[in-house]
């Protein structure tokens, strides 16, 4: 929808299910969209995005969830406007045809750091249709930088789908392998050691590749495998 088709969204009235549910006790200060977001953020950033949830939302801010239809139309509304938020926090470069796979690289890098400041959020992103203009921003942004490197128009645009994809994605699996590590029966997850061990102990004949090269299969620290995808996909855009 574009920008008065959303702020007409925005004036709906509240959900019929949502009025039917008690009446909160009244705020003695009104809600504005930016405590709603920066609300959802602090949920997320100690609770997980799976903690979110409309009825979480309305009781941190100490009113009843039919009071937030006036801020946001529903639960798609509110995601699109907390990765809007951190669209926002994100420095684009001036396209340089020089340094363009290290600029493309730089931005998919601070998106990565800005969802993993909020666990899961990047789910939020997926099957999102971007109307938010920071988050246009952000993806103007990425088509400058391609197309001054030199890549074609419909590659640049499939090229910034597929990265920010790949971003989305392997913050949320980082984000559920953290989440899983913190149980004491799946602390394996996370340890390379442990599951080197798992690989080396299966049978040869039957896994001969997997127990030679479990060494690769498990190496990488930090965010080596993620640089290493990103450099991949990034050098493949600039050979087509």
């Amino acid at each position: 929808m574009n920008p008065r088709q959303r702020r007409a969204a925005r004036h709906q009235p509240p959900d019929p299910e949502a009025e039917a549910a008690p009446r909160p006790r009244r705020r003695k200060t009104p809600i504005t969209v930016e405590q709603v977001v920066d609300t959802a953020l602090g949920v997320i950033a100690t609770e997980g995005y799976e903690a979110l949830t409309m009825r979480r939302l309305a009781g941190a801010l100490d009113t009843g969830p039919a009071s937030l239809y006036a801020h946001v139309v529903n639960k798609a509304d509110l995601d699109e406007l907390l990765i809007g938020r951190l669209c926002a926090e994100l420095v684009l470069p001036e396209p340089d045809p020089a340094a363009w796979r290290e600029q493309i690289r730089g931005v998919c890098t601070q998106i990565r750091d800005q969802y993993l400041k909020y666990p899961g959020i990047s789910r939020a992103a997926l099957a999102m249709a971007p109307t938010d203009l920071e988050t246009v921003r952000v993806t103007e942004g990425m088509l400058a930088i391609l197309l001054a490197g030199g890549v074609a128009p419909q590659a640049a645009a499939w090229a910034i789908d597929a990265l920010l994809l790949y971003v989305a994605a392997y913050c949320l699996e980082v984000s559920i392998a953290r989440r899983r590590s913190a149980h004491d029966d799946a602390a394996w997850v996370l340890d390379r050691d442990e599951l080197l061990r798992r690989f080396t102990a299966l049978p040869a004949a039957t896994f001969p590749h997997t127990t030679r090269h479990a060494a690769e299969l498990t190496a990488g620290e930090g965010h080596d495998r993620f640089d290493f995808t990103l450099g991949l996909m990034i050098d493949g855009v600039a050979h087509r």
